[in-house]
């Protein structure tokens, strides 16, 4: 399936009725209200996730739910569970002698239970990681909180690409890591091009945004609440997982929210660090879009990552609905 950036003709319709029907809708509410409200001067962030969040997202429903011809099918999400589906048809059509050959492929389905598990360990180690980091950040005591603050927030200012491929030159072969090995009299380590490089990479790059929404979390957090757990007879643990946690809680899900989500999507970091080796989704929504101009299937794979996400959003709001803490007390 071959579309190439042909948009179907009932696109710029849509985007046309839609720029009248907002600017019909901004006229009525000025005569309504006898002037602009303050929340009238949102109307451009509106704009702008209606043009770039909302319509891309009907186009991905679309290419997904049709074929070439724009036609209705499932033969794309068929390709998502079975990757040799389109074989699969063929042999099929050549008659039972040929029904041996048939065999479901499962490359997309390995491939989304290998991000979500590289995404899950990312999520892991940044929250135990983090956690700590901004706890400490938080603490009034240590004198050097706003320092560290500032060493999470300097590499961030640097490009995401650069930042990852700056890591190679620690992890190769001949790079700075096992030059200082060998200099200290032991053997070279293979760093560089396996899951261990990948999970390091995305790591790296996506602790802050674990760290920051805690740090926040727990720099709100009203200090009286602490001294009225001791108190009452807490101990530092009890103090803890009683009241600090749970109060945090807001900011833990936000940052488990802000690294599951592109780990489970991210493409760079294995195509740098895992060298070809390791694919994830993400790398595999880009291969059929670009590589094979597969828009049909590289949509129902975008669809499918979406929903994923999603329902993981969902389940992870049920710890926290109302976002104030204390969903784990």
């Amino acid at each position: 399936m071959n579309r190439g950036l042909l948009l179907p003709s009932w696109t710029l319709w849509a985007l046309g009725a839609g720029f009248v029907l907002f600017v019909a809708l901004c006229v009525l509410a000025v005569r309504k209200n006898h002037g602009m409200k303050r929340s009238f001067f949102a109307s451009p962030y509106t704009v702008w996730m209606v043009v770039f969040t909302l319509i891309p997202c009907v186009l991905i429903g679309y290419y997904a739910l049709t074929d070439a011809q724009g036609a209705f099918t499932l033969d794309n999400f068929a390709n998502f569970w079975d990757s040799n589906h389109t074989v699969n048809r063929m042999y099929k059509d050549m008659g039972p002698e040929m029904s041996v050959l048939i065999q479901r492929g499962t490359v997309n389905i390995d491939i989304l239970i290998y991000s979500t598990w590289m995404a899950l360990l990312c999520t892991v180690i940044c929250l135990f990681m983090g956690y700590p980091a901004a706890y400490f950040m938080t603490d009034r005591q240590m004198k050097q909180g706003s320092t560290i603050v500032v060493l999470f927030i300097i590499p961030m200012w640097m490009n995401f690409l650069l930042r990852t491929v700056a890591w190679m030159t620690l992890l190769e072969d001949q790079g700075l890591i096992n030059q200082i090995l060998r200099a200290l009299g032991f053997s070279g380590a293979h760093l560089m091009y396996n899951n261990g490089a990948v999970l390091l990479g995305m790591v790296y790059n996506f602790l802050p945004f674990m760290v920051f929404p805690i740090y926040t979390s727990l720099n709100k957090m009203d200090r009286k609440l602490l001294e009225a757990a001791q108190d009452l007879g807490a101990n530092p643990v009890r103090t803890f997982s009683r009241v600090t946690f749970p109060l945090s809680l807001p900011g833990v899900i936000s940052g488990i929210t802000m690294v599951f989500m592109p780990s489970v999507t991210t493409f760079f970091i294995p195509r740098i660090l895992g060298g070809g080796n390791t694919m994830m989704f993400g790398d595999l929504i880009e291969n059929k879009f670009l590589t094979e101009n597969n828009w049909g299937v590289g949509s129902a794979l975008s669809l499918v990552m979406m929903v994923l996400i999603l329902l993981s959003l969902s389940v992870l709001r049920k710890a926290d609905p109302e976002g104030e803490g204390g969903g784990l007390v």
